[in-house]
């Protein structure tokens, strides 16, 4: 059911239109103002489906009217008709221009106006429709994605436990690395977006060691000049796993595996990437991966004290780091030391955490 404002300084032609609309069995209600004024304070808190808008009128003119009423939000497609005695051209183009459907040239005739009228809240009637299609499809889209995202999520999380397992570092270490990795975005002054997309790929960055030998991974002792050059196979490895996927997730994922172990100055792996040449997302992985590593026990190492692992990525900034995400990271340093308290290596990885 539908409402018609109804704005004319002449209350014998409001009097005749509220009588004529209850001809009409979808007007519900006539809002009849004989003050263009109040009638646009009605309308700034009341929503009408169709507004009958006389053109000569005192004080306030009906384009004059039509102009205030179409700025208000939402009310671009509310249809309008003029009614006007001015049998001008130039008077009905602007009010075209400004947003009129129809115009009623008086004396009006009664049956011509019920048309009119009928038309138009059928059009409304219309809008409301699509607009109700247009809102169920975007809940859909968005559901639909929500779903995928999730799913996406998943998988990165159940792969990273597949390299856990052959891997000393522990599920912990993932969800810290990949906290530290989403702070020091925040504090580059990346989106909200890249944030979260940065915190759910971090954990992937060393999938490439589910194909590095035991002997070597899990070697206690320092790795033979031979062993390193095959446990710097990961980086390519993992993203030869990763790459060509149509997620976005699964593409940031693989440029992480790929770059986390350049360096700064150039002398890094695999490709000798030096400075921005490197990937922001593997700038920013390198500082959180180093920092947790150095202050993570492992079979073959003691943890390093936080004071001393601060101080190693303070004095390697301008070599192995990227100065700018070390400055980034010492910025959130309160919470990093929150994440380096909350997250001990005591389970393995949880999904809800990341």
């Amino acid at each position: 059911m539908s409402r018609v404002l109804i704005v004319d300084d002449n209350q014998t032609n409001l009097t005749l239109f509220r009588h004529l609309l209850k001809r009409v069995d979808d007007v519900t209600e006539s809002i009849c103002f004989d003050d263009p004024i109040k009638a646009l304070a009605w309308a700034s808190t009341n929503e009408p489906d169709l507004v009958l808008l006389d053109y000569m009128m005192p004080v306030m003119n009906g384009l004059e009217f039509l102009a205030k009423f179409r700025a208000m939000e939402d009310y671009k497609d509310i249809p309008i008709i003029i009614v006007t005695a001015d049998t001008e051209n130039e008077v009905k183009q602007k009010a075209l221009e400004l947003g009129a459907h129809d115009f009623l040239n008086k004396p009006v005739d009664k049956m011509e106006l019920l048309a009119r009228v009928k038309n138009l809240l059928m059009l409304r009637e219309t809008q409301h429709a699509l607009s109700d299609r247009a809102a169920w499809l975007a809940c859909e889209v968005k559901k639909a994605t929500t779903d995928l995202r999730a799913r996406e999520r998943e998988m990165v999380l159940r792969l990273s436990r597949a390299a856990e397992h052959r891997d000393p570092e522990t599920g912990q270490h993932l969800i810290r690395m990949a906290n530290y990795s989403k702070l020091i975005a925040r504090e580059l002054g990346l989106s909200e977006t890249e944030q979260e997309l940065i915190l759910e790929a971090a954990p992937m960055h060393d999938i490439g060691k589910v194909a590095t030998p035991d002997a070597i991974l899990l070697k206690q002792g320092k790795l033979s000049d031979e062993e390193f050059a095959i446990m710097k196979q990961h980086a390519m490895t993992g993203y030869s796993i990763l790459s060509g996927s149509d997620s976005l997730l699964i593409r940031t994922a693989a440029t992480m595996a790929l770059s986390h172990h350049e360096k700064f100055d150039g002398s890094g792996y695999p490709n000798g990437l030096k400075g921005e040449q490197i990937p922001i997302y593997g700038r920013i992985v390198a500082v959180a991966d180093v920092f947790d590593a150095l202050t993570s026990a492992r079979p073959y190492k003691k943890a390093w004290t936080i004071d001393a692992a601060a101080q190693f990525l303070q004095d390697h900034a301008p070599s192995h780091f990227d100065p700018q995400c070390v400055a980034a990271f010492f910025r959130a340093w309160d919470e990093i030391l929150e994440i380096h308290t909350c997250y001990k290596d005591e389970s393995g990885i949880d999904m809800e955490q990341f």
